[in-house]
């Protein structure tokens, strides 16, 4: 773990992979500090803001945390149904050495977790995904992602909240309100919720 003061009271954690990323997130969260006033989670690293004269507390916090051998915290469940129609399912298929309905298999049955957030409003990178279906972004990154769509991509798989470009290999559509503006949370998912994708028709 690598610390770097950003400006006055903001400090970036740096680590080595997304269940340390998370193992951090959790032991910030966990101690309630109440000049943490933003905890950023990302690929490698969290940044936590502070009122002016909190880094201390955050400090001793991270002393104390042991990220390469910390259990997750439990998180939230979400379960976002999906219907496994993408048009590059055949080709995540072909190139795992499988078949679309393994493909369904593995991915609905594998549980995930939001390690963070970013690039559009409600967009959560999951983790979890099983070692056949990560793979490359498409070659040639498509001008308009329809909202809802469901893709992997390298060691995340994600769903789109809205349209947007995206290069991720999409497998399947969901109807889950993912991200809404009026209300008190607007994005679904959450960095430290758990995920599971559910088949339907």
């Amino acid at each position: 773990m690598r610390l770097r003061r950003c400006g006055t009271d903001a400090v970036l954690v740096e680590v080595g992979s997304p269940g340390e990323v998370e193992a951090v997130r959790a032991a910030v969260a966990a101690a309630e500090l109440p000049d943490v006033v933003e905890l950023v989670p990302a690929a490698r690293t969290v940044l936590v803001v502070t009122r002016p004269g909190g880094l201390r507390a955050v400090r001793d916090v991270l002393a104390a945390a042991d990220p390469a051998h910390a259990a997750p915290a439990e998180g939230t469940e979400v379960v976002i149904p999906v219907r496994y129609d993408g048009p590059d399912l055949d080709l995540v298929a072909e190139t795992a050495g499988l078949t679309a309905a393994e493909v369904v298999e593995l991915h609905a049955g594998a549980r995930y977790r939001v390690a963070f957030c970013g690039f559009a409003p409600g967009f959560a990178y999951l983790t979890g995904l099983p070692e056949p279906l990560r793979q490359p972004r498409l070659d040639s990154p498509r001008t308009r992602v329809p909202a809802g769509s469901v893709g992997v991509a390298g060691e995340y798989t994600a769903a789109y909240p809205r349209a947007t470009p995206g290069g991720w290999r999409l497998i399947g559509r969901t109807d889950a309100p993912l991200f809404d503006p009026r209300r008190a949370a607007p994005a679904l998912l959450t960095p430290g919720d758990r995920v599971r994708f559910e088949a339907v028709r």
